[in-house]
C-alpha cells in the first residue's frame, strides 16, 4: 500500500455558526465556517426564520407581484367576449 495517501485527521476541529455557536468534532480540516448550526436552525428552534442568502426569495417575490399586476392590467384592458346563444 501507498505511504501518506491520506490526509491528518484533527479530533479538535472548531466549526463556528455565522451566529456565534461553536462546536468541536473531529475533521480532516482544523477549522470549519458555516452559516446556519443546530441552535438558529428553524427545525430546531421552532422559529420561523427564512434562510435566503442570495436574495433568492425576494426576487420571486418581485417577479410574482410584477406578474399580478400585468395579469391584473390586461383583465382590466381586455372587453369580456359576450357568448352568442
Amino acid at each position: 500500500m501507498k505511504k501518506d495517501t491520506h490526509p491528518t485527521f484533527n479530533t479538535a476541529c472548531v466549526v463556528t455558526c455565522s451566529c456565534g455557536a461553536t462546536h468541536t468534532i473531529g475533521s480532516t480540516l482544523p477549522e470549519l465556517k458555516v452559516e446556519i448550526c443546530s441552535k438558529c436552525h428553524p427545525f430546531y428552534t421552532g422559529k420561523s426564520k427564512l434562510v435566503d442568502t442570495e436574495g433568492r426569495v425576494d426576487k420571486f417575490r418581485r417577479r410574482q407581484e410584477a406578474n399580478a399586476a400585468a395579469a391584473a392590467e390586461t383583465k382590466a384592458t381586455t372587453p369580456k367576449e359576450e357568448v352568442a346563444a
